[in-house]
């Protein structure tokens, strides 16, 4: 009869998951993975480079085994695809940073909880504050989290066939995709609109990568900032529908639907919910992200984008896949 029985060990893991943050955030801040991924493989050479004791540093490495971010052979560890791709320093998609930033935020979590009674935070929303110097750390961050979206959001567009598109990017935080597409193609030229702090912060990559005469800056709210009619070809609109209540996000798509040319395409990139709120995973879980940190920001279902980009007037909506946990839209 106990073979029948579902095991606890699930809901131990969950109830430990703290542990996995803080596994990942040590091994990031520690350059483990990059470490490994440069030839050191074993304990006595990962403790040599980080100064970590052979106790610790073997824990560490079960840790992350059991997590599925490394591999081990013969007393040598190796990195999995994953984590070769996502957590190796000096790739454009390191999302190291990221693992860091929620290492830092897990002290405060505890104390936070009664969002869910209260329904929102009861101070300044973080991500509603254009000075906050939490956007310094958090869009450079996440900045590699959007290069795979980004290429295929290009295919998808047939971006690099194009010949001088105009691009909007709304809300475009670090300029990854501006970064992305202007070298796909060298006739293409961006404009973002975001808050100054963190259109500095865009800018400077972009200068990194010799691309900032053709990258320019409009700083100001999206919301309220006027836009022309009929100039852009593309208006970009990343990871900024989670923060947003339906009735701004329907206002947002109808004011870049009269800012695009005819014919022009919307692009919005979110982590979007099934219809049943039933998955995918990480959508699901964000959304307690957006009631911590926004005044109305949610996870939204496909119905939802639907019905908002109908109302505001477009006629063809388009769903693609991403590697990502994000959902990429196409509207015209």
């Amino acid at each position: 009869m106990t073979a029948n029985l579902p095991s606890p060990g699930r809901i131990l893991e969950i109830a430990s998951g703290y542990w996995a943050t803080g596994l990942l955030g040590v091994a990031t801040q520690n350059s483990l993975f990059t470490l490994i991924h440069d030839g050191a493989t074993t304990p006595h050479a990962l403790a040599g480079k980080t100064g970590m004791a052979p106790r610790g540093i073997q824990t560490l490495l079960d840790g992350l085994v059991g997590l599925g971010l490394l591999t081990t052979h013969h007393g040598t560890y190796h990195n999995t695809p994953e984590a070769d791709l996502y957590l190796v320093e000096g790739k454009p998609t390191d999302i190291s940073g990221f693992a860091q930033l929620k290492l830092a935020e897990m002290d405060r979590l505890a104390d936070r909880l009664d969002v869910f009674t209260t329904g929102g935070p009861q101070t300044n929303p973080m991500v509603e504050v254009a000075d906050n110097p939490h956007w310094e750390k958090v869009v450079t961050a996440i900045a590699g989290l959007s290069v795979t979206a980004a290429q295929t959001a290009a295919e998808a567009l047939h971006l690099a066939e194009r010949d001088h598109p105009a691009i909007l990017d709304v809300g475009g935080g670090s300029g990854i995709f501006s970064s992305i597409w202007l070298r796909l193609n060298p006739t293409a030229h961006t404009t973002q609109l975001d808050w100054e702090p963190i259109n500095t912060i865009a800018h400077r990559l972009l200068a990194q990568h010799s691309l900032a005469d053709r990258f320019t800056p409009l700083n100001g709210d999206f919301h309220t900032t006027p836009l022309p009619p009929h100039t852009y070809d593309i208006a970009l609109y990343s990871h900024i529908a989670h923060q947003e209540s339906p009735h701004d996000n329907t206002t947002v798509f109808t004011k870049l639907r009269h800012t695009l040319k005819p014919g022009g395409t919307l692009v919005i990139c979110d982590y979007i919910v099934d219809d049943h709120r039933t998955g995918p995973t990480f959508p699901l879980l964000f959304a307690s992200e957006m009631l911590l940190k926004s005044n109305t920001g949610n996870t939204w279902t496909r119905t939802d984008y639907t019905t908002w980009l109908t109302q505001a007037g477009y006629t063809t909506i388009t769903f693609h896949p991403t590697p990502t946990p994000a959902t990429l839209i196409t509207a015209q």
